[in-house]
């Protein structure tokens, strides 16, 4: 989004949230009050109202009753987890999946509280809207469209993907997007057309469990590099493990990383990008959250600073949109017939009616409203949790504070073991992603990923202080 497509009170937010970042504004200063903004400023109070929601949002003001905003400090709650997971040199054979489905399996159950979930509420989607747009577009739907679909899927839906990229600045090689069965096939996908069995890739730490499973399905292995909570991967790590080991492909999330909702900056991007290059090494981006940003603007993929075709970018519309439509794409560079032969292969094509009901909603123009309303409601639902979890949970509890996405990872004292933890809620109806799930030598087991992306109500209150009391009992105490 440019500037000059941003509205009046994404302006002002964005002039205060600059004012807080260079320290002009400091934590515990009050912000200006709507009468002096509507003096100073001619802005009225229902954009200074916006604007402080929006600031509110992104974790950096905070409202006092009858007092006004005020600078949050950035050390809030019990504490933040603001340094970078220790990570292996070590190349790791992958052996996760027994675990992963032992663990989530059960989470299935319509009684159990999700907060093990990898997907936000189905309530926060416009299921009806879609229902409607795939009526119209099903009406309309000509025989040569089945077959025209096949493979690199539906030439609307694509055009309108493009369309979002060129919005974003991102221009797209010709013929190098393909739609898939969500953004799992399109990155297994990927995964195939840049390695061979035995071949070493690099993943974050912690790493999405559902990338371990890949590599273990696929005999590849595993060296994890260490990522920072806050600002990604360690771009020192990387080129350090790069010189010494010989890297078939890596596999990030360069935005709202899961778990940790990491966000790496434009900058630090495009050092990546350049880095790899050096090294000839391709890039699988992972990007399914980045719509789901609590901030005025979407954040800039790594696929924006790629010159070579060497990043390969896939997203989906399940976070943000039709979760279970199961649509997702790739657009992978230099390696986009590569993937499009291996998808002829493996599944041909992606359902027709789901991708016509989603272009079909897009040309409509009613996709960004709905993002606009998901964000606050994430923003707002992650703010609730983590005070609950700062409430119930034991002393000396931290955790992270993204800036996107529906995750929140914690680091509870170290005695605690988070697989004991998620046995016990499991008990009680309570699921959880115990940290040993994002590692391939199952470390991080006083972590725990808790999904926030359902209303915070009076069943989720009741789960977060039935988990911080189990936290705290001697049943989760290490063995050792």
């Amino acid at each position: 989004m440019t500037s000059a497509q941003l509205t009046l009170y994404q302006h002002l937010a964005e002039d205060l949230a600059e004012s807080i970042r260079t320290g002009v504004l400091r934590p515990g200063d009050r912000l200006p009050s709507v009468r002096e903004l509507r003096r100073q400023r001619g802005f009225s109070p229902s954009t200074v109202f916006q604007a402080y929601a929006q600031l509110e949002a992104q974790g950096l003001v905070q409202a006092r009753p009858r007092s006004g905003y005020f600078v949050r400090t950035q050390r809030t709650l019990q504490g933040l987890l603001s340094t970078p997971a220790w990570s292996s040199p070590e190349v790791t054979p992958v052996s996760i999946s027994e675990l992963v489905f032992e663990l989530l399996g059960s989470t299935r159950d319509a009684e159990v509280i999700p907060l093990g979930s990898a997907f936000p509420a189905p309530q926060l989607f416009p299921f009806d809207e879609l229902a409607r747009s795939g009526a119209r577009a099903m009406r309309r739907l000509q025989p040569a469209q089945i077959s025209g679909a096949l493979t690199t899927g539906d030439e609307t839906l694509r055009a309108q993907i493009g369309r979002r990229y060129a919005l974003h600045g991102v221009q797209l090689q010709a013929n190098e997007l393909i739609v898939t069965n969500g953004a799992m096939e399109a990155l297994n996908l990927c995964l195939q057309a840049v390695t061979q069995p035995g071949d070493v890739v690099v993943v974050e730490s912690p790493t999405f469990y559902a990338a371990l499973q890949a590599l273990e399905r696929l005999h590849l292995k595993a060296v994890e590099v260490s990522t920072h909570p806050d600002e990604g991967v360690d771009l020192d790590a990387l080129e350090a493990l790069l010189k010494r080991q010989k890297v078939a492909a890596c596999w990030f999330m360069t935005t709202f990383q899961n778990p940790l909702g990491a966000l790496m900056s434009n900058a630090r991007k495009e050092a990546l990008v350049q880095l790899l290059a050096r090294h000839g090494v391709p890039l699988i981006e992972d990007d399914v959250y980045a719509e789901l940003h609590f901030g005025p603007r979407r954040p800039m993929p790594a696929k924006a600073f790629d010159r070579e075709g060497l990043v390969l970018h896939c997203s989906s519309f399940s976070k943000c949109l039709a979760p279970g439509f199961r649509v997702g794409w790739a657009a992978a560079g230099r390696f986009g017939k590569t993937v499009d032969r291996l998808k002829t292969m493996s599944s041909l094509a992606t359902a027709l009616p789901a991708q016509l009901a989603i272009g079909e909603y897009l040309i409509q123009g009613g996709y960004d409203r709905h993002l606009r309303h998901l964000r606050d409601t994430l923003a707002l639902q992650q703010r609730t949790a983590r005070a609950l979890i700062d409430r119930h949970f034991p002393k000396g509890t931290r955790m992270t504070q993204p800036r996107g996405g529906y995750f929140v990872w914690l680091e509870l004292p170290a005695q605690i073991d988070t697989l004991k933890l998620h046995k016990l809620a499991m008990a009680q109806s309570i699921s959880t992603a115990p940290g040993v799930l994002f590692s391939a030598d199952q470390r991080f087991r006083n972590h725990l990923r808790l999904n926030v992306g359902h209303p915070i109500d009076g069943r989720v209150q009741a789960a977060l202080k039935s988990l911080g009391a189990l936290a705290k009992s001697p049943s989760v105490l290490r063995d050792n």
